[in-house]
């Protein structure tokens, strides 16, 4: 360990890892409850448009791809609030365009090789260099502030759009701001997950998360624990092992969800049991006018099981 310490690019490394791991569930948690959970794989295809733009024109491909993800995250809003059967052509030709054309301006560009193109497909803990450790810093500063302090308004929004409308919240805007966010948590984690990957750790901690808990703060707050314990235990092995950080993550999430998912299912067995035995009533639950405001997790319990 102290070895692997010792190294300024695993140093690097794990502090990406650990902002990745709280920034990708911080995001995802909302696009699960909002059953988007593909969302973040579709930005990953547009981000590579970033990408290839940042090789072709010797400029920095994170920033790049901060900004045409940006603009395919409001175009993939607006199509999605329309709500038309053609928005899933549109946003088919939107993902599938992103990807050829960043294939296309990747090979078009004299500096950019396929070792570089697959360290931003499936991640890789060599590629962290100090530029990209401020700038991944400062987008995850914007993501956890605006994810975390604005919890109570995009949970509205995400729980039951109309209602948020009805109680006044600007719901066009939040909406357009979740999917800013997701768009720039994808540039954030696309160094050590890949952009292929990305979407499997905004979605996997929060549906493990969920096997033990049944509010939508402690759901957060677990599905954030297991993303930052994966991405480090991830990039650390990666690094022990030879192998890419990005898989080596994702499989890792996978394995603790189906953990947590084999000792969740006796657990429900038996609520479910306690819960017959004690009547319909049990399962009734009021809350007073004054604990409105705490109303948040109450109805999350029901939400987030689906």
């Amino acid at each position: 360990m102290n070895e692997m310490l010792s190294y300024d690019f695993m140093q690097r490394a794990l502090i990406a890892a650990v902002l990745v791991g709280i920034t990708a569930p911080a995001v995802g948690i909302y696009l699960v409850q909002r059953r988007q959970a593909l969302m973040g794989d579709g930005m990953g295809h547009v981000a590579l448009t970033g990408v290839g733009l940042g090789f072709f024109f010797q400029t920095s491909p994170v920033w790049m791809a901060v900004l045409v993800c940006i603009l395919g995250a409001v175009v993939m809003e607006l199509v999605r609030s329309r709500g038309n059967q053609r928005g899933d052509i549109a946003l088919a030709m939107l993902f599938y365009g992103g990807m050829a054309c960043g294939k296309m301006l990747v090979s078009m560009s004299a500096q950019a090789g396929n070792g570089s193109l697959e360290s931003y497909l499936w991640g890789s803990i060599l590629t962290v260099a100090p530029s990209d450790l401020i700038t991944i810093t400062v987008l995850a500063a914007v993501v956890i502030a605006v994810t975390i302090g604005l919890r109570r308004q995009l949970f509205a929004i995400c729980q039951d759009e109309e209602f948020a409308r009805v109680t006044g919240l600007p719901v066009r805007v939040l909406n357009l701001l979740l999917a800013v966010m997701a768009a720039v948590t994808v540039t954030v984690a696309m160094r050590v997950v890949g952009l292929l990957l990305v979407s499997a750790l905004m979605v996997v901690p929060v549906v493990a998360a969920q096997q033990l808990t049944r509010s939508f703060a402690m759901t957060q707050a677990a599905s954030i624990g297991i993303g930052v314990l994966v991405a480090v235990a991830g990039v650390t092995g990666s690094y022990q092992a030879d192998l890419p950080s990005g898989p080596t993550i994702v499989l890792l999430a996978i394995v603790v969800f189906a953990v947590l998912s084999a000792v969740a299912t006796p657990l429900a067995r038996r609520r479910h049991r306690a819960a017959s035995d004690h009547g319909p009533e049990v399962c009734e639950v009021r809350l007073p006018d004054q604990q409105r405001g705490r109303a948040e997790d109450s109805v999350t319990s029901r939400g987030l099981a689906q």
